[in-house]
């Protein structure tokens, strides 16, 4: 019974340090009044920048968490040890968190400028 109450904890500890799936990562704030003085087609330009951006940061932070997941079925099933190759997020969630916060920005300046771009949700 406590052997199972020390294994649970164990796991749960360990999953605490895995790397974050990048679609449960929450947008940082970024205030829209810094895309204010841009025009529609700088705005458009900025959104595609940021998103290619935002691309490459989640691609990222989904194989770092890809990876933990795998570490960790290893490490409770067959080697311990592997469990010490768990990264986490390693930086990557804030970036995914700063450009989902960029692209938001975004789309409230073109919503207040009526510059009519669609953003796809996800």
């Amino acid at each position: 019974m406590i052997r199972n109450i020390v294994t649970a904890a164990s796991v749960a500890v360990l999953l605490a340090g895995c790397a974050t799936n990048p679609n449960d990562i929450a947008p940082a704030y970024v205030s829209p009044i810094l895309y204010q003085n841009l025009s529609c087609d700088q705005l458009a330009q900025e959104a595609a920048r940021v998103s290619a951006a935002a691309a490459q940061a989640s691609g990222a932070q989904q194989a770092q968490a890809s990876k933990d997941t795998a570490m960790t079925a290893i490490g409770v099933v067959l080697f311990w040890p592997s469990l010490f190759f768990i990264g986490g997020d390693k930086g990557n969630a804030a970036e995914v968190s700063r450009l989902k916060g960029e692209m938001q920005a975004i789309e409230a300046a073109n919503i207040s400028k009526n510059c009519g771009m669609t953003f796809a949700k996800g």
